[in-house]
């Protein structure tokens, strides 16, 4: 019931914890990058993992996502229909016109870093190309919410509206997952609140300075519903439609909502 209450607020960290979980975020970023300059076809999402692995130990952090409830990745690889929670593997080899989505989490003295994006394998279709663009234009607009004083579905609302602007913008059609969203994060991956792609604004716990949560819109291009795979970890499509994955880790502050995950350069 705590949820409810009107003054329950989302917790927050100092200003030397949003920078010591920068800090994290930025080698997942580094993370992020290595991957997709290797991702190439020929290349299997298991090659990727490695990458990604190697990335993180050398700069003194530990893959957040190996071992985490039994996970065996030290990256979530989906591809095409795949949604989230895809398994490195070893069967999955790239292909020209794949859609690839990377989630990556690193732990760096204590803080995690959470963050996600997809992109093309060479030349993608149109409406693909559509998709991957207008989901990660639905994350920027969507946190522009992760103010100070807002509550948790303002993001909700802000990440729903975008959507629907998003439609006009890109012309394609635009499926929210359903049941699937972004997360409260610290010194764990996942703490309070869950965070939903969609909803009505002003619920939910107040959105403080310092408040961080991680923001993650899911998007297909042809249903909401999903799937989990035998595996119980791959989420598809229910209808084979391809999705896309974009993800930050944001903090609220008194200037604005502050990326912790940043990629540089790109």
């Amino acid at each position: 019931m705590g949820f409810r209450k009107k003054n329950k607020a989302i917790a927050a960290k100092t200003p030397e914890q949003l920078d010591a979980m920068q800090a994290a975020g930025e080698i997942v970023g580094r993370a992020l990058q290595a991957v997709r300059e290797a991702a190439k076809p020929g290349v299997t999402t298991l090659d990727l993992d490695t990458v990604a692995e190697e990335t993180i130990r050398s700069a003194g952090a530990v893959p957040t996502f190996k071992g985490y409830q039994g996970f065996p990745g030290s990256i979530c690889s989906s591809v095409n229909d795949m949604i989230v929670h895809g398994i490195p593997s070893k069967e999955v080899v790239l292909k020209e016109g794949d859609l690839v989505s990377i989630d990556c989490g690193a732990t760096y003295k204590g803080w995690v870093g959470d963050s996600a994006w997809s992109f093309g394998i060479g030349r993608i279709d149109d409406d693909v190309r559509k998709l991957n663009e207008a989901t990660e234009w639905v994350l920027y607009q969507g946190l522009k919410a992760m103010v100070p004083g807002n509550r948790l579905t303002d993001v909700s609302w802000a990440l729903e509206e975008a959507t629907r602007k998003a439609e006009e913008k890109f012309g394609i059609d635009l499926y929210i997952v359903d049941g699937y969203g972004g997360h409260g994060i610290g010194r764990t991956m996942h703490e309070d609140p869950f965070l939903a792609n969609e909803g009505k604004p002003g619920r939910g716990p107040i959105i403080q300075e310092g408040s961080v949560l991680a923001i993650e819109p899911m998007l297909t291009l042809g249903s909401e519903d999903s799937v989990v795979l035998d595996d119980d970890w791959g989420v598809v499509t229910d209808d084979g439609s391809w999705a896309a994955h974009w993800e930050h880790t944001v903090a609220a502050t008194a200037s604005g909502p502050r990326i912790l995950t940043p990629r540089y350069g790109n």
